[in-house]
């Protein structure tokens, strides 16, 4: 103020509005939702397509798996888009999941540890306002500090830059505070101009995704810039302010449900299923027990610990078990021709005890 007279109180206001600037960049980078793409509850229903891989657990019908990427035509380049296991969809073009918050953030830039938050579609143009003018405000602070030793080395009496030094202290702290900032902001800020100019994001970049292949959404410097920083900001995907569901969202598929109020219906209902399940199971091990001693001498003592299981369950009326279990005897042989995941065997064909099982001349069918 008393060097600089008049202009003092501009330079003070100058510097008072930039380190408001930067401080409002920085809340509305870290405090905005920087693009995060909603889970989904359950997974997407498979595609039956042909061509498409199939998980066999044993099961009567193989179950398909999810192709673990798609692939979009976007501005005549094909884009594959991957499947998020943790999101369960499959993440638009340019998404990511960030493995420190935990979500698919759309145009997925970096997370940034200085500002503690994903850098995305929403919160870039934010993101760059703030390293934009943390770069300009230390180069005015720095400009200034040098200006104010430059004055007092030029003073009646003349001063070295060393004594200007010991007058001025603070000016040579932020002085050298300011060029080291300087070197890592002013960086970042040419290395975002460079990837605003190209349409790329640090993580592509970083992956070399665009390396030996045409991007397909660079549409030149200006639009590039242009569209980057000056469009309209999307409406954010995620209301947090509303209830959480019963069924949460995001958590695979698990779900909370309330203690209270549990329907008698269904549990009486799952279990007369299971007690059905277990006479079935019961009447046909009982069935293959007599075939296998009749023809390889089983014991006798098995048999009737079967039987003995059998009466505690079987209904007092006689049923004929002969088609049920041709029925379980062709999906007991379809079973054990079917490769499982992991085997190492050659031999696809089912075992002759298996074989005995079955209707024919040497199995209970006859």
């Amino acid at each position: 103020m008393q060097d600089f007279s008049h202009s003092g109180v501009a330079i003070l206001v100058v510097a008072v509005v930039q380190t408001s600037i930067v401080l409002s960049f920085l809340l509305l980078t870290s405090g905005r939702d920087p693009g995060i793409v909603p889970r989904n509850a359950h997974p997407p229903e498979p595609e039956d397509e042909p061509g498409s891989s199939s998980d066999w657990s044993g099961s009567m019908t193989p179950k398909l798996r999810l192709p673990r990427t798609k692939d979009l035509t976007i501005n005549g380049v094909v884009v594959k888009v991957k499947y998020c296991d943790t999101c369960m969809l499959y993440r638009p073009p340019r998404c990511s999941h960030c493995s420190i918050c935990n979500n698919c953030v759309e145009r997925f830039d970096h997370h940034c540890p200085w500002v503690g938050q994903c850098i995305g579609r929403r919160n870039y143009p934010h993101f760059f306002g703030f390293v934009l003018s943390t770069t300009l405000l230390c180069f005015f602070v720095f400009s200034m500090c040098a200006l104010r030793i430059k004055r007092l080395m030029d003073g009646h009496p003349p001063l070295t830059v060393w004594r200007a030094l010991q007058k001025s202290p603070a000016s040579g702290f932020l002085m050298a505070y300011t060029f080291l900032a300087s070197w890592f902001v002013g960086g970042l800020t040419v290395f975002h101009l460079y990837l605003m100019s190209t349409n790329q994001t640090t993580y592509e970049n970083f992956r070399y995704r665009y390396e030996k292949r045409i991007n397909p959404f660079n549409e030149g410097m200006l639009r590039n810039v242009w569209k980057i920083l000056c469009s309209a900001i999307p409406s954010s995907k995620v209301n947090f302010r509303a209830k959480v569901p019963k069924e949460v969202a995001g958590f695979g598929s698990f779900s909370y449900h309330k203690t209270t109020g549990v329907n008698m219906d269904t549990m009486d209902l799952k279990r007369e299923k299971y007690n059905c399940d277990m006479r079935h199971d019961l009447q046909w091990m009982a069935k293959a027990a007599d075939n296998v001693e009749d023809i390889h001498g089983f014991p006798s003592k098995f048999k009737e610990s079967i039987e003995g299981s059998k009466s505690k369950l079987e209904d007092p009326s006689s049923e004929d078990f002969s088609k049920s279990f041709e029925h379980e005897y062709h999906i007991a042989k379809n079973s054990a021709a079917q490769p499982r995941h992991g085997r190492q065997s050659g031999n696809w064909h089912p075992s002759p005890e298996l074989l005995s099982f079955g209707p024919g001349p040497q199995g209970l069918g006859q």
